[in-house]
């Protein structure tokens, strides 16, 4: 496993994480500066950061900075009520791939949807199973656009809790079967990245007893993409909102990654916190310059 204890060469800050200063929007170009005055060499940056900046503004700084991109978040959203809704998720998933590409993104992250309408507080129907289906098959559809692009596409599983609203995809297992059913792996295709792999989020997957097993199937097919670190707080008093830094909850960071690791990823370790009461309320140095001390001591 690397070592990371002497500096933080693979740390990426995923741009949510001080999204907000004293509970005050941060504009992105702000993040980003703070990020390079602090030698920090990757970012993840959302979409909605990036539309408020403009995307020539944040392309033109990334160069400038020389940053790498460990993800682009983010994709997905896939089921819809109709034909209509459908049709926008597609053209819209079609423009975040474009995004990703002018960013140079590493990948574009999928948050696959869940029920329609669930996120906004009332779903369209109970039928979790046509949810997972319009997954599939908006995901497939995608699939052909970003080969062409030559853009991975990383599906991230999200924790059961959000099965309704967010993502219908709640474990390493079903990620894996979606990738395998869209891009099976055969002796002509086993060499580089995948055109489509999973971003491992350990807030969302460090409970699942078949998660060791899980990345070492990922592993041999050369499908993780991403690696996102945070922790589990206990308690946790906000399920979306209430992440912990690492080192202040009760995930074995470190063991995970060392699963990530040998099943060949060897990419950033992307911090990713969404925080509302407390790391959202300091100062963005603060913030990063935890992220710094804590990527050394506790990833």
């Amino acid at each position: 496993m690397r070592d990371f204890s002497a500096d933080h060469r693979w740390l990426s800050i995923n741009t949510a994480t001080v999204r907000k200063q004293r509970g005050i929007d941060l504009p992105l170009p702000d993040i980003l500066e703070a990020c390079a005055r602090r030698g920090i060499r990757a970012i993840s940056p959302w979409r909605d950061q990036v539309h408020a900046a403009g995307l020539a503004t944040v392309s033109k700084l990334v160069k400038t900075h020389g940053f790498e991109l460990s993800g682009y978040c983010r994709g997905g959203m896939f089921p819809a009520a109709d034909a209509a809704g459908l049709k926008a998720a597609r053209d819209d998933n079609r423009r975040a791939l474009d995004e990703a590409c002018e960013l140079n993104a590493a990948c574009l992250v999928l948050v696959v949807g869940g029920l329609p309408g669930a996120l906004d507080g009332q779903a369209a129907h109970k039928d979790i199973a046509l949810a997972r289906n319009q997954v599939t098959d908006g995901i497939a559809e995608l699939l052909e656009y970003a080969r062409a692009q030559a853009m991975p596409l990383a599906i991230e599983p999200l924790h059961p809790m959000y099965a309704a609203d967010r993502a219908c995809i709640n474990t390493l297992e079903q990620a894996l079967d979606v990738c395998d059913l869209l891009d099976p792996v055969s002796a002509a295709s086993t060499a580089g990245p995948r055109a489509l792999g999973v971003a491992v989020d350990i807030y969302h997957t460090w409970w699942d007893p078949k998660l060791q097993a899980q990345i070492a199937r990922a592993g041999e097919q050369q499908r993780v993409l991403a690696f996102h670190v945070c922790d589990w707080l206990t308690p946790t008093t906000d399920l979306l909102n209430d992440r912990g830094m690492m080192g202040d909850g009760v995930i074995d960071i470190p063991r995970i990654r060392s699963w990530v690791e040998d099943a060949g990823f060897a990419g950033y370790s992307e911090v990713e916190i969404f925080s509302t009461n407390n790391w959202w309320q300091r100062d963005c140095a603060e913030v990063l310059d935890t992220c710094i001390a804590r990527h050394r001591s506790a990833v």
